[in-house]
C-alpha cells in the first residue's frame, strides 16, 4: 500500500468541516423551537430516553441542511461523523451505539408529522422575526405552484382498503402542466408535464426570495382556487406584512375574476397576472358601448382611438398614452396620443367634439374604469414599463422552487402521504428562513438565499 505521511498538528479538512458545520449552527441557533421541544419532552415524561428530543430534534434538522435524501443517509453519517453526533447533542465518543436507530429516527418523524401544526407556528414565528430584520419584506409578493412527485407508486382502488403501512401512496394523484410559447422564427410551441404526487403552492417576498405562506395539496389541485386563501393566510398570521404588501404577481394560471377582484377590492394588493386569450374573436371591442365613439380595446389591456377621417382604416388606429392610475375613482387614465406626443391628426377636431364634456387644452382624456372588464384592466396597467417589471419580478419564486428541489432534496425523496409530505415541505421552507435570519444576525445578510454558502463564526 502507498504510504502515507506524518500528518500535520492540524487538518485543512478539519477547518473545512467545522466551517461546514457552522451552517447547521446558524439555523439552530436562529430557530425558535423551544415550545416544540418542551412539548415533546413532557410527552415523552418519564418514558425511555435512550434517544433524547433535543439531539433528535437537531439531527433532523440537519438532515435538511445537509441535504440527505433519507433518514437512512442522515444515520449514516451520524455513526462516521462524531462531530456531528457532538453538535447535535449525542455523545461524540459513542459511535455508532450514540447514534440513533432506524426505529428510532422513524418513531420520531412521526411524532413530527402528528405536530405538524407546531412546525407551522415556527414558520410562522421566523416570518415574522425576519419582518423585524427587514422592514420592507412583504412589499412585492409572488406566486407560482410546484409539483412534488410522490415516492410511491399508484395504487388501484381495491388496494385503497387496505390499511396504511406507510409504503403505499394513498394520498396522492395525478397532475398536468402545460406550457406554452412562441419559437424565435414566430412559430408556437406546447409542453405538458404529467406528473404523480401533490404540488406546493408558495407566496414569496420577491426582492428577498423568501417565502410567507404555503400549502401542500394533491397534484390535481388547480392554482387559481389556492391564491386568495394564502393571501387570507398571509393576513391572519402576519398583519404587517399584509398591510404592506403593495403588488403581487403570477403567471397566466392564476388569472381569473375572482383574482383580480379579491385582491385587489378584499386586500388592497394589485394583481400583475398575465392573461390567458379567452376570447374568441382577438378584435378590438368598443370601449364605450352604450354610445358611439372611436375608443377600443383588445384582451391585453391596449386602449386604440380610430381616427373618425378614416373610420375603416385601420392604419389609422392608434394607441393612447396612459397617463396613470387614479385610485379616488378605481379608472386608468389615458390622453389623446396626438396631444400627448405632438403629431398632426385629421380627425382631432372631429374626435374632440365627440367628447361628452368637453376638451381641456391637453387634448382629450379618456377614464377606463377597472369594472369595465376586471380581467383586462387593472390598478398597473398592462403593456406599461412599470407592469412588466413588476410581472418580471415573479420570477423569484422560480428560484426558490429551484432552491427546494436542489438544495432540500425534493429532486429525490422517499416521501409517501400528504401528512409526511407536508412535514417535510415545512421543515425545508423553516430551515430556509432560520438560515436566511441566522446570515443575517451574522452580518451575512448579501448570503441570506444561499443554503450552502460557508458560514463565518463570530469573532
Amino acid at each position: 500500500m502507498a504510504t502515507i505521511p506524518q500528518p500535520h498538528l492540524f487538518s485543512w479538512r478539519q477547518i473545512d468541516s467545522a466551517s461546514d458545520l457552522d451552517r447547521l449552527r446558524l439555523v439552530l441557533d436562529a430557530l425558535p423551537d423551544e415550545p416544540l421541544v418542551r412539548f415533546l419532552e413532557e410527552r415523552r415524561g418519564r418514558g425511555r430516553d435512550d434517544y433524547p428530543i433535543r439531539p433528535m430534534w437537531n439531527a433532523v434538522l440537519a438532515g435538511v441542511v445537509f441535504q440527505h435524501p433519507s433518514a437512512a443517509a442522515l444515520i449514516r453519517e451520524l455513526w462516521r461523523n462524531g462531530e456531528l453526533r457532538q453538535l447535535c447533542g449525542f455523545d461524540p465518543l459513542g459511535g455508532m451505539a450514540s447514534a440513533p436507530s432506524d426505529d428510532a429516527m422513524e418513531r420520531f418523524l412521526k411524532l413530527l408529522v402528528e405536530h405538524k401544526e407546531m412546525l407551522l407556528a415556527i414558520f410562522h414565528e421566523l416570518v415574522d422575526e425576519l419582518s423585524e430584520a427587514l422592514p420592507d419584506l412583504g412589499q412585492r409578493l409572488a406566486v407560482d405552484s410546484k409539483a412534488i412527485p410522490s415516492a410511491g407508486r399508484p395504487v388501484r382502488d381495491e388496494e385503497k382498503q387496505n390499511e396504511r403501512d406507510g409504503r403505499r401512496e394513498l394520498d396522492a394523484d395525478f397532475g398536468t402542466k402545460t406550457y406554452k410559447g412562441t419559437r424565435q422564427d414566430g412559430t408556437a410551441w406546447e409542453k405538458t408535464k404529467r406528473w404523480f404526487g401533490y404540488k406546493l403552492h408558495l407566496i414569496v417576498d420577491s426582492a428577498y426570495e423568501m417565502p410567507l405562506a404555503f400549502s401542500v395539496t394533491k397534484a390535481s389541485a388547480g392554482d387559481p382556487d389556492h391564491l386568495l386563501p394564502l393571501v387570507e393566510e398571509l393576513e391572519s398570521q402576519h398583519t404587517k406584512l399584509h398591510e404592506q404588501a403593495e403588488e403581487l404577481s403570477g403567471d397566466k394560471g392564476y388569472d381569473s375574476l375572482d383574482n383580480y377582484c379579491g385582491l385587489h377590492d378584499d386586500h388592497e394588493i394589485k394583481p400583475v397576472i398575465d392573461t390567458r386569450q379567452l376570447w374568441q374573436d382577438p378584435a378590438p371591442r368598443t370601449l364605450f358601448g352604450q354610445r358611439f365613439d372611436v375608443f377600443s380595446y383588445d384582451e391585453s389591456g391596449r386602449v386604440y382611438c380610430t381616427c373618425p377621417s378614416e373610420r375603416r382604416g385601420e392604419d389609422e388606429r392608434r394607441e393612447l398614452a396612459f397617463v396613470g392610475f387614479e385610485k379616488d375613482r378605481q379608472t386608468l387614465k389615458y390622453r389623446c396620443p396626438a396631444a400627448y406626443y405632438g403629431f398632426d391628426c385629421a380627425g382631432r377636431t372631429q374626435c374632440d367634439a365627440l367628447a361628452p364634456n368637453g376638451v381641456g387644452p391637453s387634448g382629450r382624456v379618456v377614464r377606463v374604469p377597472l369594472e369595465l372588464d376586471r380581467r383586462v384592466f387593472t390598478a398597473i396597467a398592462r403593456h406599461t414599463p412599470k407592469w412588466k417589471r413588476a410581472y418580471n419580478r415573479r420570477t423569484a419564486v422560480e428560484r426558490v422552487n429551484s432552491r427546494i428541489d436542489r438544495v432540500l432534496g425534493f429532486e429525490r425523496h422517499f416521501v409517501r402521504g400528504q401528512d409526511k409530505m407536508t412535514m417535510r415541505i415545512t421543515l425545508a421552507l423553516v430551515v430556509m428562513l432560520a438560515m436566511a435570519l441566522g446570515r443575517i444576525r451574522a452580518s451575512q445578510a448579501e448570503l441570506m438565499r444561499s443554503l450552502t454558502a460557508p458560514a463565518v463564526r463570530a469573532a
